[in-house]
């Protein structure tokens, strides 16, 4: 079923907050592709066409209209970018069914590495949520379950009861497309959720739903709504760097790869429907043996 869509600004402001939320970008690259979609827009409106589903042929033109205007190579390759993100978000949101950036091709660029966190810092992070009252053992549990599973925020704060098998450490995510899989968790994750579902979560609800984690109102997060929980956690634990949800996420993957985990079994539990998006993580294991081989090798 398709979403009921208010207006294009208020599509664009979804699209920015997951951008921030579930991908993680910088400020300064979500401000480059608001840039960019406000663009597109204007040069929508003027040719009275829907957003929704333009066809290639005019985001063709579009970029055909960027590039006379004097946008340098690098800037159209953005511009490309920001038109792929935003109509896979479109499709990932269910506000359309269509997604006519598939055929559009960026100059090939060198990739950056996903950021991720170190295990030390992890375990700061998972340590922060005091576990004496309802909120704390709450956001525990989701902060385990968050690091033990890679999901995604999305996929997170929409779980329900019923995904969760307690019994053999296992869950339930319906991810990109509607699409289920299945995702082992360990005795960390199962111990805190264990906690919250016999001492809080009860507490925190108002009326009767199945959501798994709840806010204070008694409903579930929003996507926003948990990475501020998480930026906060983050700041208390002493992490430097900037936090997202995604970055647990990659942190996951990084350190199961770092271990021996064998890509396949990685792809399967992050969701991937191909392989080629799970193998920038193998990069990440590469820098660390070269590392290792440099530091402890007599003829390095």
């Amino acid at each position: 079923m398709m979403k009921n869509i208010s207006s294009p600004e208020d599509v664009l402001e979804s699209f920015l907050e997951f951008l921030s939320v579930e991908k993680g970008l910088s400020d300064n690259t979500i401000l480059s592709y608001h840039r960019d979609i406000k663009k597109f827009f204007r040069f929508l409106q003027r040719m009275k066409i829907s957003f929704l589903d333009p066809g290639e042929e005019v985001l063709s033109r579009f970029i055909q209209h960027a590039s006379r205007s004097g946008l340098s190579s690098r800037s159209i390759t953005r511009l490309i970018s920001s038109l792929k993100a935003f109509y896979k978000f479109l499709v990932l949101d269910g506000i359309t069914k269509k997604n006519p950036a598939l055929s559009l091709h960026s100059p090939k660029s060198m990739f950056s590495l996903p950021k991720y966190l170190r295990v030390k810092e992890v375990e700061r992070l998972l340590s922060q949520p005091k576990e004496k009252d309802k909120m704390g053992l709450r956001d525990k549990a989701m902060l385990e379950l968050l690091y033990a599973t890679g999901l995604r925020v999305s996929e997170l704060v929409l779980l329900k009861i019923k995904d969760l098998n307690q019994e053999d450490g296992f869950l339930i995510c319906r991810g990109k497309g509607g699409k289920e899989r299945i995702v082992p968790f360990g005795n960390a994750a199962l111990n805190a959720l264990q906690e919250y579902l016999e001492n809080a979560r009860a507490r925190l609800l108002k009326d009767p739903n199945d959501y798994l984690f709840l806010t204070y109102r008694g409903d579930a997060f929003t996507r926003q709504g948990f990475w501020k929980l998480l930026k906060s956690y983050a700041q208390k634990a002493g992490i430097a760097s900037k936090i997202s949800p995604h970055i647990l996420r990659h942190s996951f993957a990084t350190h199961l790869l770092e271990r021996g985990a064998d890509l396949r079994s990685v792809q399967l539990m992050l969701g991937h429907s191909q392989i080629t998006s799970t193998q920038i993580y193998t990069h990440v294991s590469r820098e660390r043996l070269r590392r290792v081989y440099d530091k402890y090798h007599p003829r390095a």
